[in-house]
């Protein structure tokens, strides 16, 4: 978790994927930000920048709040262009079809929430944590699919983007 935070905190504070590359020895994995495509970069960015935003069920923008869905689909649409369907069990259907073995950030992760399928949706960001708008009462946020709540509900992936 903390070299999440770290490195989420070097994309937010606008560091190069060079500077941040510089500080990886060779001989370590690939840093944070190399990880990830330029697509997958811009979707992580705009997620992040509507951690805070709270829930409303049914909401598509972040001045009257987001559901799982219209967080979702607002990310991918002002960070890529990409119009995706409204609900996280259409959103199912869309891309490529990933085991969790081969998760990439960027990419799209299912729960069942609501006793069923695809009830719910998040964008994976790496490291085994998550973005999304959990429930009513709480905001857009980060959490590790870890947890033992998220691990009984985990449904499933989909690759949205192209070369991630």
């Amino acid at each position: 978790m903390a070299s999440l935070l770290l490195s989420i905190s070097l994309l937010v504070s606008g560091i190069g994927a060079s500077t941040a590359a510089e500080q990886v020895r060779k001989d370590e994995q690939p840093s944070f930000l190399e990880r990830y495509t330029n697509a997958a970069q811009d979707v992580i960015l705009q997620g992040l920048k509507l951690v805070g935003v709270r829930y409303r069920l049914g909401g598509n923008n972040e001045d009257q709040g987001l559901d799982c869905s219209g967080f979702v689909r607002l990310v991918f649409k002002d960070s890529i262009g990409a119009s995706l369907p409204r609900t996280a069990k259409e959103m199912s259907e869309v891309g490529r079809q990933i085991d969790a073995s081969q998760l990439k950030p960027g990419d799209l992760v299912f729960f069942n929430t609501m006793r069923r399928t695809f009830s719910h949706v998040g964008i994976y960001l790496g490291d085994n944590h998550f973005m999304h708008a959990p429930r009513t009462g709480a905001e857009v946020r980060v959490e590790s699919m870890d947890s033992s709540y998220w691990v009984q509900r985990y449904n499933g992936a989909r690759r949205i983007l192209d070369g991630n």
